[in-house]
């Protein structure tokens, strides 16, 4: 592989962490140690990163830190010419995805679908296929007939399901997001909702576009990342898409400073 290319990796999971002041010192110097750039978010419900480092550097790190977390971390990866990130960040939060809702993880069990097989649930007439992102991820991209809850945050999306299903009418509903963290958590909610049949696409768009074919992609258009690519292509690589979330940032500190004027 090519020396100047860096390899971008991201991996979640949902486990009980304890002792987080030691386990962020610990994580630093093993980022610090392999020249790893990125961040990693603790918290007492699991861990969720974004990282990237020379190829070569990212087994023997991960390696290191499976031994820090105490679990087998499984990692989606891309490539670049350059680190989308510039940091060594490790910070600890109540929550690695911020619902501000209690759920019970072990209700999302069974909830997964494979990749390969999304194609086929997305296709049913009588499922609702939701895309749980922000609106200005959506803008660059999204599946075919899905619908566009318009959110400015993960939080406000239990209201928007309020709003708008009812378990007794609209059983079925498919979600996605971009690498499956937010679903992991947003399903048992819909589930403990009552919803009887929710389906999550396992390990998100990301492991979508690099499992299914292009030619079979109900995929349309690019995938808003969170670094400096801003999009990603259907072949994983770096895309051309507006970065609609400067705009929405911008709107918000005008909005802001008027309202104080």
């Amino acid at each position: 592989m090519d020396e100047s290319i860096f390899e971008i990796i991201s991996f979640y999971e949902f486990i009980e962490l304890k002792e987080l002041g030691a386990m962020k010192i610990e994580l630093r110097e093993a980022m610090l140690e392999f020249s790893v750039f990125g961040t990693i978010i603790i918290a007492e419900e699991g861990y969720n990163a974004s990282l990237s480092a020379r190829p070569e550097s990212i087994k023997p790190f991960l390696l290191s830190i499976e031994k820090i977390l105490g679990t087998s971390i499984k990692h989606k990866s891309s490539y670049h010419s350059e680190s989308p990130f510039r940091k060594h960040e490790i910070k600890i939060k109540p929550e690695i995805v911020t619902l501000r809702k209690k759920v019970d993880i072990s209700n999302g069990i069974g909830t997964h679908v494979n990749p390969k097989d999304w194609n086929a649930v997305i296709s049913d007439p009588e499922t609702i296929v939701l895309d749980t992102r922000n609106f200005y991820e959506v803008m660059n991209g999204t599946f075919r007939s899905a619908i566009d809850p318009k959110t400015e945050k993960f939080s406000d999306l239990p209201q928007f399901v309020k709003d708008n299903f009812d378990p007794q009418e609209n059983p079925k509903i498919a979600m996605f997001c971009t690498g499956g963290i937010r679903c992991e958590k947003f399903a048992p909610y819909m589930k403990e909702l009552g919803f009887k049949e929710i389906f999550q696409l396992e390990g998100g768009i990301l492991k979508y576009l690099e499992e299914v074919p292009k030619e079979e992609q109900l995929w349309e258009g690019e995938c808003f990342v969170f670094d400096e690519r801003r999009t990603l292509d259907q072949d994983l690589k770096k895309g051309t898409g507006e970065d609609h979330s400067l705009r929405y940032i911008n709107s918000k500190y005008n909005k802001t400073r008027e309202q104080n004027s």
